[in-house]
């Protein structure tokens, strides 16, 4: 390929993975815009392939196809890591992989969580499995992030385990009536169980006057690791990291919400204001 053909490759790259960015209206095309160009364009490669796989997943669909294809996205990820990339995603990744070291078992374990949500009916037995779920789906775009951010590994690999957690457990609260109108219940068998909730059943689930209670209990849990991620947040360059604080306030301020309303009312929906937004972004953004 020559030069003009490498720029011309790079830059159809560019504009699909901004696209892919911009469609899906998330807030996070507004945290990360004011990255380092390279920094902002890496970003943008995660998320476009994670958005990618996770349409997939959730699309309608037969489950064999969505395997299959999330299987041919592993074998893409195996030629990005071998210099031989096919799709415009993981094209406009080759540049993100080599300066920012992003480790290919991370782009596999956000596919491994888009296998698990790819089935027809999703259960965790135990909070060991709900925990790895979480790894895959979240802390594992965290470890790629802060690669991309520039703090050390040891504390990016801890942040990003604390808050990525968090974050998922955030979306699993808030999505609980949502979720079981698609036959997925996220809540763990053993913490339904601790609170009296034997029958694995959806109905019988929602309808029990317990799981408010065991609710209750795993949001105290997310709490927990969103404290933990400020600590440890507290000690790396706010500057790096301030992508990761604006995420942190939104999700936060999202969760303290929920705990307002109750976990009795499940149908009601949690949200904040395009307003609140925008003042989170100023308040953490420009600083």
């Amino acid at each position: 390929m020559t030069g003009n053909e490498t720029e011309t490759s790079d830059g159809e790259a560019r504009a699909y993975i901004e696209a892919v960015v911009r469609r899906s209206g998330t807030s996070f095309y507004w945290a990360m815009r004011r990255l380092p160009e390279e920094k902002r364009c890496a970003m943008f490669a995660v998320y476009a392939f994670c958005r990618e796989v996770d349409d997939i997943a959730d699309e309608p669909g037969a489950v064999a196809d969505k395997l299959r294809s999330l299987g041919e996205w592993r074998d893409e990820i195996e030629r990005l890591y071998a210099g031989t990339p096919t799709l415009l995603v993981t094209r406009g990744l080759v540049r993100p992989v080599s300066l920012f070291a992003l480790r290919k078992e991370d782009f596999l374990a956000v596919i491994e969580g888009m296998e698990m949500d790819a089935a027809e009916t999703l259960r965790f037995g135990t909070m060991d499995e709900l925990r790895r779920y979480c790894d895959c789906v979240a802390c594992a775009v965290g470890r790629l992030s802060n690669r991309v951010f520039g703090i050390g590994e040891e504390m990016g690999n801890r942040v990003a385990g604390a808050l990525g957690e968090a974050l998922q457990l955030t979306n699993i609260l808030r999505d609980v009536d949502e979720d079981a109108e698609r036959d997925r219940l996220y809540l763990p068998a053993d913490l339904l169980a601790r609170h009296g909730i034997s029958d694995g059943a959806l109905p019988a689930v929602l309808d029990h006057p317990n799981l408010a209670l065991a609710c209750a209990e795993l949001a105290e849990m997310t709490e927990r690791r969103f404290a933990e991620a400020v600590t440890l947040l507290a000690t790396c360059d706010r500057r790096q990291m301030r992508p990761a604080v604006m995420m942190m306030a939104v999700y936060r301020r999202v969760l303290r919400r929920l705990a307002r309303r109750g976990w009795r009312r499940l149908t009601e929906p949690v949200t904040l204001s395009k307003l609140e937004k925008v003042w989170i972004l100023i308040r953490h953004g420009m600083v």
